[in-house]
């Protein structure tokens, strides 16, 4: 049945872009969506991998920041594909922009659930079937934000430094059955949400790149092909942000 990729938070931006990547690399890719008004891309999404690349795909409706919606998602991912998951790319994301003072429990609670929670959710519901398999491949994504403080962005850098830390705990346990865990940690891409921002504030941001621009979402999902296929490589966090951070 081929291989079989799970992407979190795949129906746009970021995650539409690593889909569209692993469909060219050959897998069958099951996402998520949340809303109502994210069905429909995500439905046209899995016909543009079928027609464009030949491989097959599945959108599912989940909340990913609850365990039972993550366990519905890999669930219909195994009743369709098999119980081989080949690669796993937790990628779901929220933001709050908000000063840690108007934060209240119910925002930082939902994001965390969000970013960080439905990761440890996920790859504790795969694990399992990459250890009988005695092969798999997480990229868990965090952000630049998780590797460096950020103003009104406590909660997200909280669950972003959160994230590496995941992968850095899983590649140590893991590394033994053959499962390679790393992280992406991305700069300013655009995106529709970095395109809805003020450009002004976005253009003062962008002075501070060393390369000069504002990376694009192929940076990200080639990165993503190069951590799939580095047989090597594990416990590893790669910033693609055009030199504004070099840890």
């Amino acid at each position: 049945m081929g291989n079989t990729a799970i992407i979190t938070g795949g129906s746009r931006g970021l995650g539409e872009g690593m889909v569209l990547k692993l469909a060219k690399m050959g897998y069958n890719v099951v996402l998520n969506f949340v809303s109502d008004r994210s069905k429909e891309k995500a439905y046209a999404l899995v016909q543009k991998i079928k027609i464009e690349y030949g491989v097959d795909g599945l959108a599912i409706q989940a909340d990913v920041g609850d365990y039972e919606e993550c366990k519905k998602l890999v669930d219909a991912a195994i009743d369709k594909f098999g119980n081989k998951i080949d690669v796993l790319v937790n990628n779901a994301g929220i933001d709050n922009n908000l000063s840690f003072l108007k934060l209240t429990p119910e925002k930082y609670t939902r994001l965390i659930n969000v970013n960080l929670m439905s990761y440890i959710h996920c790859c504790h519901l795969v694990m399992p079937y990459m250890v009988a398999a005695k092969e798999g491949c997480i990229v868990n994504i965090s952000s630049i934000g998780g590797l460096m403080g950020v103003a009104e962005q406590v909660d997200y850098c909280a669950a972003k430094s959160g994230v590496i830390g995941l992968s850095r705990g899983l590649a140590v346990e893991f590394g033994k059955s053959n499962i390679r865990v790393n992280t992406i940690a991305p700069g300013m891409i655009w995106t529709d949400m970095l395109r809805g921002a003020d450009q002004a504030a976005v253009a003062v941001l962008k002075q501070g790149i060393p390369l000069g621009e504002i990376g694009e979402v192929d940076d990200i999902s080639g990165c993503l092909e190069y951590l799939v296929t580095a047989k090597y490589v594990t416990g590893q966090t790669i910033s693609p942000n055009g030199g504004i951070l070099m840890p």
